[in-house]
């Protein structure tokens, strides 16, 4: 889920100051060339890091402009919404184009490589690719599935924290009912798949890195901080290990210059 709702629930659990930074990542470029440059607009601890990995993957030259949440509201700053009415992330500019939703701007960065390529990217298998209906679950199922999941336990762990000490019980009881009803099940049996395809290939769809890869980064870094991933899942826990290893990955955190990509709890 890549709504208002993501980013003003993550404004309770993280931290930031007030203020942006533009980070030129590529080249500097001419006046000419800036007008059409694909610019990443990047708020912190948030989902856009996935946009940031597949950038790098891709190797499309792109301009990373940062933003740090308001350190009062620890919701984007008024220059992000400028660009984001809603202060959803991740979004994108190009030249005149805007785009949010991490799974739209995905599509259009690997139509954007393809075509500056010529060829099919290596991170989307074509259709007919014994890796292809796998790859269009877990594309899918991480923002289908798994955010709004990840996302009502996150809603309700912080409405018992700052419910008032009367209510609190109550609302405690509430959490605890979803999660052994509603969400612990449902997250168990999407993990179990994973679980069980990571058996047998190195990354969700393949031995080869893919774009839904990407994409099931932050909710499987985020299903590990709250407790779902664990040594009774090593393969989950294998795959985590050797996204934090990939080189592309490396390079995002390391532009990133974050501890996490999710909200630190």
């Amino acid at each position: 889920m890549d709504g208002a709702e993501d980013v003003r629930l993550e404004a309770y659990l993280l931290r930031g100051a007030g203020f942006c930074y533009p980070v030129c990542h590529t080249a500097q470029p001419t006046p000419e060339k800036a007008i059409n440059m694909l610019t990443l607009h990047h708020l912190e601890y948030s989902q856009s890091f996935r946009i940031l990995w597949l950038l790098e993957e891709l190797g499309l030259p792109y301009t990373l402009k940062k933003y740090d949440r308001d350190k009062k509201t620890m919701l984007a700053p008024e220059d992000y919404k400028a660009v984001s009415p809603l202060g959803t992330a991740p979004v994108v500019t190009d030249g005149d184009m805007t785009l949010a939703e991490t799974n739209a701007i995905v599509e259009y960065l690997l139509d954007k490589a393809d075509a500056d390529s010529g060829t099919r990217s290596a991170l989307r298998p074509a259709i007919g690719d014994p890796s292809y209906v796998r790859y269009l679950f877990w594309f899918h199922a991480s923002q289908g599935s798994m955010m709004p999941l990840l996302l009502m336990e996150t809603l309700f762990g912080v409405m018992a924290k700052r419910a008032p000490f009367l209510v609190r019980p109550v609302v405690d009881k509430i959490k605890t009912t979803l999660g052994e009803t509603f969400t612990g099940p449902r997250m168990k049996k999407l993990l179990d798949v994973a679980e069980a395809d990571l058996a047998t290939t190195k990354w969700l769809t393949s031995d080869t890195l893919s774009a839904a890869d990407i994409v099931m980064s932050y909710c499987m870094e985020s299903a590990k901080a709250k407790g779902h991933i664990d040594n009774t899942r090593p393969h989950c826990q294998r795959w985590l290990d050797q996204m934090y290893a990939e080189p592309g990955f490396v390079k995002a955190k390391a532009l990133d210059d974050r501890e996490s990509m999710v909200p630190m709890l």
